[in-house]
């Protein structure tokens, strides 16, 4: 790993640890506007951040111990034109491949 990409890294940390953390639909929770999409692991945003869509920077946290970001998602919606990225945070490889299969 080099230079940049350790500071890529290290720049999401220091964005999490500053932010308060907001779980807003809690593993199991259902979508609210479609109710048969469980969420596989918990998910939530960054307060004071923001996004694309105007709300805040959006957070996958796993069961890990360690709450440092592994994993970065881009997501593209194609009904509404528009791109975002999502966090994860200390999520396992099964939890990792949960997330994935629901993007």
């Amino acid at each position: 790993m080099g230079y940049y990409d350790r500071d890529f890294w290290h720049t999401l940390d220091c964005l999490v640890e500053e932010a308060e953390l907001v779980i807003d639909r809690p593993k199991g929770a259902h979508h609210p506007t479609y109710p048969a999409v469980v969420y596989p692991v918990c998910y939530g945003y960054l307060k004071g951040t923001s996004s694309m869509d105007g709300d805040g920077i959006d957070v996958w946290l796993g069961t890990r111990q360690e709450k440092s970001v592994d994993a970065v998602i881009c997501t593209i919606d194609s009904i509404k034109k528009d791109s975002e990225i999502k966090l994860l945070l200390g999520c396992t490889e099964e939890e990792k491949a949960a997330v994935y299969g629901f993007s």
